[in-house]
């Protein structure tokens, strides 16, 4: 089987010489039609390309992928056009249960929502489908019922979006007026006080923060009286307790007989939250494959190793070990930053701040709840704020990445080289592992959550400067994004002997990346005070035991788990006050 995927965002053949068209060997042998050119884009004919791969080398823009498959045993579930992504297999809806979807970005997962969910109408490969022809294909299975009764319109479902940004611009009130709307259960208190949203009900909803607004977008999910729920990365934005929080609110839905489905990046709540886990794997942008239902544990564990035993498939050459940090130095490395104590008092907010320092080559991972000032530490360091007491380095040169991100009209090439320089020996370290020139020609206002992410973490990286802030850079970024990154980020301070601190939620991703850590302690949003730079054992277990969660290691990948409230292992560890086992 063969698969040609052409960018239409990519492809301009008015600025090429038709090169895909003028080199392919079967039309130089007089096969015209095997590549030809329609309403400005170049076509492919699948049936009668050869797949030598000579039109995508060939390709001055990059916009031509050729993939060799195996023949699939079925046609794909839908497909975007000719020489567009296509999604095969479907996982088996189940009520009763939690499903997640687990898989790099661009791989389908969120086409197997809307497909799910009734935004997209599955066409099995073909320009349409009827509707006899999708019972025909899962006749005999669940999936079969599902889409009768879905199709009927006798199914009711609930959708929490990947991007919450324009919820703002579709809905203009408070948070309270949101909810009440669709509040379907008569569940708005009940919800609105188990997430902690009670404090923003009468924020307008175009004044609240990007965690601020997730929650509200999975409350008014949840506050719908549905069959199914879908949930699209529902944690980005999210500090660990309200992530585990929120994962027992879904869970809830499930155990009163509803089915979800979830799409999620961190591990640990997936692992917390999910009964089974479909693996998706292919080639992100050209194809995707929905593996057969594993369960939770082990799907995770499959992903991490690269390789699905049940169906024979190596889907990565290599495996993910979150045990295994980029090896660093032992020896005592010059000091690139230093604080005395200090403090920053705002009119219902202060940050007492503990003395520290930082070193070359150095990952500082910051961790704490939302509200207990990260940030403004952060930002402190940055110079944009300035401390009322304590004195903190103006001599240290500063680069920062915010936690959201500007867009620009400008293509991607064009916005970096204004920029920084794309020559340079640290561009090409995070390209090796960003892979940051296949956006050249992309708009920056088009791109996605997560290429955004990493275009401005080459940028912050790539600046003249001796510390690099980065504000939760593992958002929207699937689990091998987030492991490329943290590599991205310790070979250019390896390669320019900086420092780095990094704040981010993803607790796996800080363990696997960070050489120390703080702990940002207290009451959220009232008065807080840092804990460290110190071990990273250390800084989790106080960060941990003060909002009451324990994590065990994996037995075979040693990866942090979180233990279920209450349970055997949770006493033992709670007793024990040993919140983090690294």
């Amino acid at each position: 089987m063969r698969i040609a995927i052409v960018d239409p965002e990519i492809c301009t053949p008015d600025k090429c010489s038709f090169e895909c068209h003028n080199f392919c060997p079967k039309v130089r042998a007089g096969a015209k039609e095997t590549v030809q050119l329609k309403d400005n884009l170049s076509v492919i004919d699948e049936e009668l390309c050869i797949g030598c791969g000579i039109c995508a080398a060939k390709c001055p823009f990059g916009a031509i992928k050729i993939i060799n498959l195996p023949e699939m045993k079925e046609n794909p579930l839908h497909q975007y056009g000719q020489n567009a992504f296509r999604v095969f297999n479907f996982p088996q809806p189940k009520r009763g249960s939690v499903v997640g979807l687990l898989g790099p970005n661009g791989i389908g997962k969120t086409t197997i929502l809307h497909v799910l969910n009734g935004t997209i109408r599955p066409n099995l490969g073909k320009e349409e489908a009827t509707d006899q022809d999708i019972f025909q294909r899962f006749r005999g299975t669940e999936t079969q019922n599902y889409f009768k009764t879905l199709f009927a319109t006798g199914l009711k479902v609930a959708y929490k979006p990947q991007y919450v940004d324009d919820i703002p611009k579709v809905f203009k009130g408070n948070v309270q007026e949101l909810l009440k709307n669709v509040d379907e259960r008569g569940a708005f208190e009940e919800v609105t006080k188990s997430m902690d949203i009670t404090p923003i009900l009468n924020s307008n909803i175009a004044h609240i923060s990007g965690g601020e607004l997730q929650k509200v977008a999975i409350a008014a999910t949840l506050l719908k009286d549905a069959d199914y729920y879908f949930f699209d990365e529902p944690t980005s934005f999210l500090d660990v307790k309200e992530r585990l929080r929120i994962a027992t609110l879904i869970r809830e839905r499930a155990d009163k007989g509803k089915g979800v489905f979830v799409v999620e990046h961190d591990l640990v709540v997936l692992d917390y939250l999910a009964d089974i886990v479909h693996i998706m794997y292919g080639t992100p942008g050209v194809y995707g494959v929905v593996s057969t239902p594993l369960s939770t544990k082990d799907g995770i564990n499959t992903y991490l190793k690269g390789y699905l035993r049940t169906e024979n498939i190596r889907f990565r050459d290599y495996e993910i070990k979150f045990m295994t940090k980029p090896a660093t130095k032992s020896v005592q490395k010059h000091t690139l930053l230093a604080w005395d104590d200090g403090e920053k008092h705002f009119d219902l907010f202060s940050l007492t701040i503990t003395s520290g320092t930082a070193h070359e080559e150095e990952v500082i991972g910051i961790v704490g709840a939302n509200g207990t000032g990260k940030t403004t530490f952060v930002n402190i360091l940055a110079g944009e704020i300035k401390a009322d007491k304590g004195n903190f380095d103006k001599k240290a040169r500063v680069s920062y990445k915010p936690q959201h991100l500007p867009r620009d009209e400008q293509n991607v090439f064009s916005f970096l080289s204004s920029h920084i320089k794309l020559n340079s020996s640290s561009f090409k370290t995070i390209n090796q592992h960003l892979n940051i020139e296949r956006l050249y020609e992309r708009t920056i206002s088009q791109l996605s959550g997560g290429e955004l992410q990493q275009v401005h973490i080459a940028l912050t990286l790539c600046a003249d400067a001796d510390v690099y802030l980065l504000d939760e850079p593992s958002a929207y970024l699937d689990v091998e994004q987030r492991i490329n990154v943290a590599k991205a980020i310790k070979s250019v301070l390896q390669l320019n002997a900086k420092t780095a601190f990094i704040v981010d939620h993803d607790l796996l991703f800080l363990h696997y990346l960070s050489d120390k850590a703080m702990a940002f302690l207290g009451e959220p949003g009232r008065k807080t005070k840092t804990h460290g730079p110190s071990p990273v054992a250390d800084a989790m277990n106080a960060f941990l035991a003060q909002v009451g969660i324990t994590f065990r290691q994996e037995d075979t990948t040693k990866r942090p788990r979180a233990n279920k409230l209450d349970s055997v292992k949770d006493r033992e560890q709670k007793k024990s006050g040993h919140y983090f086992i690294d």
